[in-house]
């Protein structure tokens, strides 16, 4: 399987794209706990990806509707239908696209929504998909509106619709298209269109994992970056990874750093406690920033409710950083409500904290 991404070119008319892999933000090198992936970790993260669906852990409800399609696909001699994944980041969107494409046979051409921001950009890799091939664009919600129009055809009846010309001379020509499979994937799947969502035949989430998931996940990396792990070192850093097989990596190379560092033989589950205290992340997995903003709701809003930019403004991050980084996984915990009036920190975040409850929430305790 070849896998191809795409970046923008400076113009010259009827030339391929060069291509590359193509990433489109980075998140502070401090915070082990975000999801997108680090610029500086790219190689290593491809090192350890799964392959095949034998190798990929987890989500078996997707990997079994996607096992029927392709077997299916294959038997009738077809492309695989146009697929929507969407979930929270980290959960391996990127590596199914490319275990798609390598259980079919075909290649696999990467990118992002937006890298495709001229016409020129998309119709470059559509002309140049050859038949059967995926293209994976990552973001799709961020597609530009003349984008995704060009991509209606192109989804329905493989076909490029081309306008020559301006005013009455105007005519539109038709290029006939491989058939290819797009594979998008979203964070927010209500930020895409009807006409866009409506065009893929196969819409899936990916949920947050199990620690025993994770455990198995941090095991097969370890393997694979020749660190000795024990199963129970293993679960301590699946136990802190929020869910996400990306995060679980990036604090099982962290945990391997201070164990090299510090000549340990291996890492059991003392040393990956230390190793990831060191860190600040505690045994929920909440950061410092976590815990900072659920102690200023507790000590300086008795708890709530108190408003996001009341919030903001108090701790120092940005509102859209606390909605879509920090919040998800507070509230998923139990430890954040967030109400019509602002955000409450709930008993849990409170006995987590080492705080005393008020009196109207100790019923609530276990």
């Amino acid at each position: 399987m070849a896998i191809i991404s795409s970046k923008k070119q400076p113009q010259e008319p009827h030339r391929q794209p060069k291509q590359r892999r193509e990433v489109t933000s980075a998140p502070p090198q401090d915070n082990l706990l975000q999801a997108e992936a680090a610029v500086d970790e790219g190689k290593q993260e491809e090192s350890i990806r799964p392959q095949r669906f034998a190798d990929y852990i987890g989500q078996k409800d997707l990997k079994d509707v996607l096992d029927i399609a392709i077997k299916a696909a294959k038997s009738r001699g077809e492309v695989l239908d146009h697929l929507l994944l969407y979930g929270p980041p980290g959960l391996g969107k990127t590596t199914m696209a490319m275990i798609l494409a390598s259980e079919m046979g075909v290649n696999c051409k990467i990118t992002s929504a937006p890298a495709l921001e001229r016409p020129r950009d998309i119709v470059g890799l559509l002309v140049n998909l050859k038949p059967g091939d995926v293209l994976f664009i990552d973001e799709i919600h961020r597609l530009s509106r003349m984008t995704e129009e060009i991509l209606y055809p192109a989804m329905e009846d493989y076909r490029l619709d081309i306008t020559i010309g301006k005013g009455s001379s105007t005519k539109t020509r038709s290029i006939p298209l491989s058939k290819f499979t797009l594979v998008g994937a979203t964070t927010r799947a209500g930020a895409l269109t009807s006409p866009l969502r409506d065009r893929f035949g196969l819409i899936q989430k990916l949920r947050f994992y199990e620690v025993d998931e994770l455990s198995k996940i941090v095991l097969r990396s370890a393997q694979l970056l020749q660190t000795a792990i024990t199963e129970d070192g293993a679960t301590e850093v699946a136990r802190r990874s929020r869910g996400t097989p990306r995060i679980a990596n990036r604090l099982l190379k962290r945990v391997r750093d201070y164990a090299q560092v510090k000549s340990f033989a291996e890492i059991n589950e003392k040393v990956a406690a230390e190793g990831l205290q060191l860190f600040q992340v505690d045994p929920c997995g909440l950061d410092w920033t976590d815990r900072r903003m659920l102690s200023v709701i507790i000590e300086q809003f008795n708890g709530g409710p108190v408003g996001l930019e009341t919030i903001a403004a108090a701790t120092g991050e940005d509102t859209q950083t606390i909605e879509e980084v920090y919040e998800p996984y507070l509230m998923q915990i139990g430890y954040l409500s967030r109400t019509t009036r602002g955000r409450v920190a709930t008993p849990a975040a409170y006995k987590h904290l080492g705080f005393k409850p008020p009196n109207e929430q100790l019923s609530l305790l276990p």
